[in-house]
């Protein structure tokens, strides 16, 4: 399939939405380019799973080797994109591949927007993952808890951090601080197996006291949702500390309270009660505040993209096409959409959370480069093929040196791979050993390239 009218596509980014599109279209006989901001592939699945949880990531990692397997599929990681980076988005679509999808991912922040957000202590949810995932910039990051940390969430996120901070940190305390009520919890109840050993059961019946007219107010009879609640605490995994785990509910926090070094000493907390709103409840604040002790902070304040890219962006998202053409799936939900020309970037795709920040996680945003995959396949194919994939290598290459870029491909990948697995022993690292360093990394990699 190397000949003139063969359909190269670029797709920026290798985690799952990413590897999905690719593995798709590299079966439709497409010639498929890879580029990953990190020298690894996954995205998500490397950086962002637990990494205790080895079969989950073993097997996802089992694929994407596969794929990277394929003749037509060629990867280059180190690779970054955007305004001052390796290269452009102009320079990505001009290197003459017959789309381009950007599955880059949300690499942005939300601001906290709670004032003394900027105090030691304070953590976005994400940095913590990375850290604990060993992300290259994220891994040899000190991250000073203190003995307290209150985690705002209610979701699998939390429960992640929670099981770092409990089994690897072993902190005194865990507060898990939810604006809605125990009902309104979004962990999936497998997943708090983890750290159901170090659940302070006392204090959780007192929390339950503390909330049962709130509770009852709306419906909700307290003992009925305390022992639900609590009967998801078994299939424990061994206590490995005294980590005392508990939870804060019906609570916001409206302002992170520091001492004399700007070092966080706790929250100024509001209390809320549920109102009914259809068949859900909402979080209405009491205006009726108290400190809330804690040593530090974790906010799993969602995602953005990084308008840096130099993509179409507005309001913490890359725009796409507002003009819905009645496919199943939809070209627009996909296409990427300048709104200062009110047109459509020829041949540029979005999918996963470069099109819908934090939206699911692994298997939604499989799902998202599914679809995105099809409607890539309904535009080649009213589309002539273009000058093949060796051309489009040979300017990517030339543009690369230029920049004295170090990309990494999957030859790099495999002396990477040996190189870690010697290091196996180590006991620095949660699962599997990894560098938490591009440096590290490259050191190897181009060691055994001479």
């Amino acid at each position: 399939m190397s000949g003139s009218q063969t359909h190269v596509v670029i797709v920026a980014g290798a985690g799952p939405a990413g590897m999905a599109v690719a593995a798709a279209l590299s079966k439709a006989g497409r010639e498929v380019i890879i580029l990953n901001r990190d020298i690894k592939f996954g995205g998500l699945a490397e950086y962002g799973i637990f990494p205790s949880k080895l079969k989950l990531r073993g097997g996802l990692k089992k694929q994407y080797w596969e794929l990277l397997q394929q003749k037509n599929v060629h990867y280059l990681g180190n690779v970054t994109i955007g305004n001052g980076k390796d290269l452009t988005v102009e320079e990505v679509c001009g290197l003459g591949a017959s789309a381009v999808v950007f599955t880059i991912g949300a690499q942005g922040t939300k601001a906290i927007g709670v004032e003394g957000d900027s105090a030691q202590g304070v953590f976005h949810a994400k940095d913590v993952v990375y850290h604990f995932n060993r992300l290259p910039g994220f891994g040899d990051r000190p991250f000073d808890m203190g003995k307290h940390v209150a985690v705002i969430g209610a979701g699998d996120v939390m429960v992640d951090i929670a099981h770092w901070l409990i089994r690897y940190k072993q902190v005194e305390r865990v507060t898990a601080i939810v604006r809605r009520g125990p009902v309104e919890r979004k962990y999936n109840p497998k997943e708090i197996r983890s750290i159901c050993a170090n659940m302070d059961l006392d204090g959780i019946s007192a929390e339950f006291a503390r909330i049962k007219d709130r509770l009852t107010k709306v419906g909700q009879n307290p003992d009925e949702v305390l022992k639900a609640f609590t009967d998801e605490f078994t299939k424990c995994e061994p206590k490995v500390s005294e980590t005392k785990m508990g939870f804060r509910f019906l609570a916001s926090p409206k302002r992170i309270l520091v001492d004399g070094n700007n070092r966080v000493r706790g929250l100024d907390m509001e209390d809320n009660r549920l109102d009914p709103k259809g068949e859900d409840t909402v979080a209405v604040g009491l205006k009726e505040h108290y400190e809330f002790p804690c040593d530090s902070v974790v906010f799993a304040v969602g995602d953005r993209v990084d308008e840096t890219v130099g993509l179409p962006y507005k309001n913490g998202v890359f725009t796409t096409n507002p003009n819905k053409t009645g496919n199943d799936p939809d070209d627009a939900l996909f296409q990427a959409y300048d709104e200062s020309t009110g047109k459509v970037m020829e041949g540029v795709f979005l999918a996963g959370w470069a099109r819908k920040a934090s939206e699911g996680l692994v298997g939604v945003a499989k799902r998202d480069g599914d679809w995105c995959a099809e409607v890539v396949e309904r535009y080649l194919g009213a589309k002539t093929g273009g000058g093949g994939v060796n051309n489009v290598l040979d300017r990517l290459h030339a543009r690369l040196k230029q920049r004295q870029s170090r990309p990494v491909d999957v030859n790099g990948l495999r002396a990477l791979d040996v190189a870690e697995r010697t290091f196996s022993e180590k006991t620095d690292c949660i699962g599997e050993f990894k560098f938490s360093a591009n440096q590290d990394m490259l050191k190897y990699i181009e060691q055994t390239s001479i």
